[in-house]
């Protein structure tokens, strides 16, 4: 090829030119010259109007000129809405007509007229980027399929050959302007050159340049033509991508978000693959190399003669030193965004493993934050007085804002959200950056407000990436940049800024760090940017290994693109969602709301009352995010939506709910499960939607069965809300606003060991207390039924001593009554050593009665007896409840028998328990104000005591208890006569961390209260 450094074009007048075309092409018209770089071109325009370009090249240039008329043939047949110039045959029927003149041999060939305006004289706009964008895709398109010996030529101007503007380099004499290049080149040389062998070639247009593309005047958004087909070769596939970005990045204010668009349109015709996004922006920068050291060359051998050569020097400089300071990760996930993809490959997927794993994180602060109590910051809020003084620069009043804050909240961490728009970012260095051309206002960290000099441990196994001084740019003092992998060895990195550089010296790039070691401790006020002292942690998908590139702050306009390079890390950093909730409703407001519609003996509990808003295994979660451990609430019997669980309604539920009165195999398949838990006797099942209604039920079995009414029951015993339930309640009726003993119901003592006369022998405690009960029924009760909780839970976690049933039984049975055994709260494993507490008395209940954890909180109640009193009850009035043993209660039900099984919840309860009572013994070894730890698997009283000796309750102080217990994240309940009773009812998976947890938080609330 003619060489850069001694361009030759042929120079014909215009007359010249006007023979030759008549004689070879049998075309007459006047000519105007058009500017060229090796070729000469003419528009001509014939005596009917019609228009038509003119070339004219010399011999060295057969190949490639006979090339470009066979590219426009093969394109429009390849694609024939395409705007390219159609060839026009010679007289003697060739595409290029071969003449002499002067003795000197030229080449012509002829192309029709495209009309438009150049797209360098258009104002740029997205949609049109996007047009243009689909032209070049579909010109790409057509030109995969097409091949021809010419297009296998060596041009300078190839991307593939960008790195031979290093010869051309020393021609810049500006040593700042050859830095850039230089860095560019090394860029390429790095990034690009090991994959072109990898990537897909093909003849390409080689200069869709902004002056070789042609826009309707009238509608800019329409693309009229691709012309100057000069360049054409056999090069990388992208090229005109890459080509066509670069020219319409020149002069936009917003580089990238122009290029953006062109990509969005290519891809759409022609997509794009992962590694030719990957080196886009590196080869938008190779074009630009090439074309600023052409013209530095041909500035010193022509002195700029020739103004087409140097149209777009002065843009182009501005735009590589633009996209110098650019971010190439940031490039390629605003191009994969563009293209609808994800912005980062795999960080969908690290996501989710981070969601999937957030339980077993180690937490930061060496405390899981979720059972710390945090405040979200607003640091959008310009009448903050934190946000503020912080923007005035009043260190000072900054500190005594956020310390008081801290103190009249209650807070010991504060959060600064990721995606917070930000009012405090108002200065020159979070202004313009390349991608929107927007100022940058939103965090793409969190923030974690603790004192200066808090260990900080790492989540996860980690490598040492990188450790920086980052005071400027970032202003991120010291930084610690750490590499993670998922299960499936996907990368990611934690950006770990504001550290006390000291703490940091240590590492060195590949150290291993194991999950749960403090890797840094938080730097002071001066290693903050002059904040409250906070550390700043950033979640990375992208492969930066310099700290000091990965930006802290973004614009809203592209927050898709941000959130694939730098996904929010909260639930890495062990936040639950709620804790990053800025408009969840305030407690009071609830209270108001509750007070207007909703009874006002409906209590809460706690003097504080708790807002609570998500449940998850032994956890219950606040509308701020803080984590209690839940060791009240037992119907969540294996745990707060268990997976288990929740599937099989979820499932049921999408298929089929309805009533009892068509056949359905779920009913059949839980009562014969249920019923194979139980004694032979008790085969006959009833499905109720509570507990209250089993127990209702119960009564109805008991009265049919016998003709009678008349009830035994303990003394505080609860069995349900129905009136006819509260009527046999003592706990219901001997409380203030209750109805007193009904005629019908006759009280038994509560069979209390710990309460029981002080000249009993231990041994002899459950016969002497069933002596009373016979006593009752010596005097000419009649009874009905006997009612009693195997384990009396509202009468204060009563364990009722051996031989109490067996006696109660035989007396109530010799009476002619029938013996019902309430398990709602016991029952299902609870005691650990079997499925059913009265299994551990030699007893079986004529009607056993269950509820509450039967469905795990799914609204569900059981009554099962024996076939005797199932016929009896069948006596021609008809027994139906629309929901009882619906399709998707038994679902729930079906799933909680197979999680207790398949996790061996009951040999866990068994286990758990002994740890419980053992560590509650030890405490009380202390604690005189315990009178008495009691307690079975996971169903425990500690009953608290003014002194030991006369064992009068202390109700203030138990009330104390729960309530510091509530403040420590800890959730108790009190029951018995006089509210002392600590009432101890995890979920059946709890584990040894939580019994550790317990006791110690426990221990914390006896001592200060």
């Amino acid at each position: 090829m003619t060489s850069l450094e001694t361009p030759i074009a042929p120079a014909l007048d215009v007359v010249t030119a006007r023979a030759l075309l008549l004689e070879h092409f049998a075309l007459d018209g006047a000519l105007d010259p058009l500017p060229s770089e090796r070729d000469q071109n003419f528009r001509v325009t014939d005596s009917g109007g019609n228009r038509w370009v003119l070339k004219i090249a010399t011999p060295h240039e057969d190949a490639a000129f006979a090339m470009q008329a066979a590219v426009l043939r093969h394109v429009a047949e390849a694609d024939g809405g395409m705007a390219v110039p159609h060839v026009r045959a010679s007289r003697a029927g060739h595409d290029v007509a071969a003449v002499h003149h002067d003795g000197v041999p030229y080449r012509l060939r002829v192309v029709s007229w495209l009309d438009g305006v150049p797209l360098a004289e258009t104002p740029r706009a997205p949609q049109q980027l996007e047009a243009v964008g689909r032209a070049a895709g579909r010109l790409t398109a057509a030109l995969r399929s097409f091949g021809h010996p010419g297009a296998h030529r060596e041009l300078d101007w190839d991307l593939a050959r960008t790195l031979q503007a290093r010869e051309r380099l020393a021609r810049i004499t500006d040593p700042g302007r050859r830095a850039v290049i230089g860095r560019a080149l090394d860029d390429f040389e790095r990034r690009v050159t090991p994959q072109l062998p990898r990537m897909r070639h093909s003849v390409v247009h080689g200069d869709l340049n902004d002056w070789n593309i042609l826009v309707d005047a009238t509608n800019p958004q329409r693309v009229t033509g691709l012309i100057d087909f000069g360049d054409a070769l056999f090069s990388v596939t992208v090229a005109d991508l890459a080509i066509a970005c670069a020219y319409t990045m020149l002069g936009a204010s917003a580089p990238l978000h122009a290029a953006a668009s062109v990509v969005a349109g290519f891809h759409a015709e022609c997509p794009l693959e992962a590694r030719e996004l990957e080196v886009l922006l590196d080869l938008i920068r190779g074009r630009l190399c090439t074309s600023l050291t052409i013209a530095a060359t041909r500035h010193a051998l022509t002195d700029g003669a020739n103004a087409y050569w140097f149209v777009s020097e002065r843009p182009a400089w501005e735009l590589i030193e633009r996209l110098d300071r650019t971010n190439p990760y940031h490039a390629t996930a605003i191009f994969r965004q563009a293209c609808g993809l994800e912005p980062v490959q795999g960080s969908a997927r690290v996501r989710q493993w981070i969601a999937d794993n957030a339980h077993r994180l180690s937490p930061i602060l060496g405390q899981p934050l979720e059972r710390t109590t945090t405040h979200l910051l607003d640091w959008g809020n310009r009448a903050d007085p934190v946000v503020c003084a912080t923007a005035k620069g009043d260190t000072a009043a900054a500190d005594a804002a956020y310390t008081s804050q801290a103190r009249a909240l209650g807070f010991a961490v504060g959060i600064g959200a990721w995606g917070e728009h930000r009012a405090i970012y108002t200065t020159d260095a979070f202004a313009s950056l390349l991608i929107s051309g927007a100022r940058r206002d939103v965090h793409l960290g969190l923030d974690l407000f603790v004192d200066a000099g808090t260990a900080l441990h790492t989540p996860l196994d980690a490598t040492v990436v990188a450790t920086a001084d980052c005071n400027q740019p970032q202003d991120y003092g010291g930084v610690l940049l750490l590499e993670h992998r998922t299960d499936d060895g996907t990368p990611f990195r934690t950006l770990w800024g504001h550290l006390a550089p000291p703490s940091i010296a240590h590492w060195r790039t590949g150290d291993a760090v194991r999950a749960g070691q403090v890797v840094a401790t938080l730097g002071s006020r001066a290693d903050n940017g002059g904040w409250v002292p906070h550390l700043h942690l950033q979640l990375c998908c992208s492969g930066e290994n310099d700290p000091a590139a990965i930006i802290g702050v973004g614009e809203s306009a592209v927050m898709p693109v941000w959130g694939g390079l730098y996904p929010d890390p909260s639930l890495l950093a062990g936040l639950p969602p709620e804790a990053l909730n800025r408009h969840h409703a305030e407690r009071g407001t609830l209270l108001a709301r509750r007070r207007s519609h909703l009874s006002p003996n409906l209590s809460l509990s706690y003097r504080q009352p708790l807002h609570i808003v998500r449940g998850r295994d032994v956890w219950l979660y606040d509308a701020s995010g803080r984590a209690y451990l839940d060791c009240y609430n037992n119907v969540a019997h294996v745990g707060h939506c268990h997976p288990r669980v929740v599937a099989a309604i979820q499932s049921q539920t999408a298929r089929l709910n309805t009533n009892t009165r068509y056949l359905h195999e779920n009913i059949l398949e839980y009562a014969e499960r249920l019923a194979c838990t139980l004694p032979k006797s008790l085969s006959v099942c009833f499905f109720t939607c509570s507990g209250s209604e089993a127990n209702e039920l119960a009564l109805r079995l008991a009265r049919a069965h016998t003709g009678r009414k008349d009830t035994l029951v303990l003394d505080w015993a609860y069995h349900g809300s129905t009136t006819s339930l509260v009527e046999i309640s003592p706990y219901k009726y001997k409380h203030r606003g209750g109805q007193g003993r009904a005629a019908h119901v006759h009280e038994a003592p509560v069979p209390d060991p710990y309460r029981a006369p002080a000249d009993w022998p231990i041994s002899e405690a459950g016969p002497r207390y069933a002596q009373q009960l016979a006593a009752i029924l010596s005097g000419g009760v009649h009874p009905a039924c006997f009612i009693a909780e195997t384990i009396p839970s509202c009468a204060g976690q009563v364990f009722i001593p051996h031989g109490f049933l067996r006696d109660a039984f035989a007396s109530v049975r010799q009476a002619g009554g029938v013996c019902i055994l309430d398990e709602v709260q016991v029952g299902f494993g609870r005691v650990g050593q079997s499925m059913w507490a009265f299994t551990e008395h030699d007893v079986v209940p004529d009607i056993v009665t269950m509820g509450k954890p039967i469905g795990n909180g799914h609204p569900m109640g059981a009554v099962v007896t024996t076939r005797e009193i199932a016929a009896s009850f069948a006596n021609g009035l008809e027994y139906f409840n629309t929901f009882g043993g619906n399709p998707v209660s038994c679902a729930a039900g079906l799933a909680v028998l197979d999680v207790l099984k398949e996790e061996d919840l009951l040999a866990n309860a068994t286990v758990r328990g002994a740890e419980l009572m053992a560590g509650l013994q030890t405490i009380a070894e202390r604690d005189t104000g315990i009178g008495d730890v009691r307690g079975r698997g996971l169903f425990i009283g500690v009953e608290l005591v003014t002194d030991r000796a006369s064992k009068t309750p202390d109700t203030a102080r138990a009330s104390n208890v729960v309530n510091r217990c509530r403040d420590l994240g800890l959730l108790l309940g009190t029951d018995g006569p006089f509210d002392n009773v600590l009432k101890v009812r995890p979920a059946m998976t709890f584990q040894r961390n939580h019994v550790d947890l317990f006791l110690s938080t426990l221990s914390e609330a006896l001592r200060s209260s």
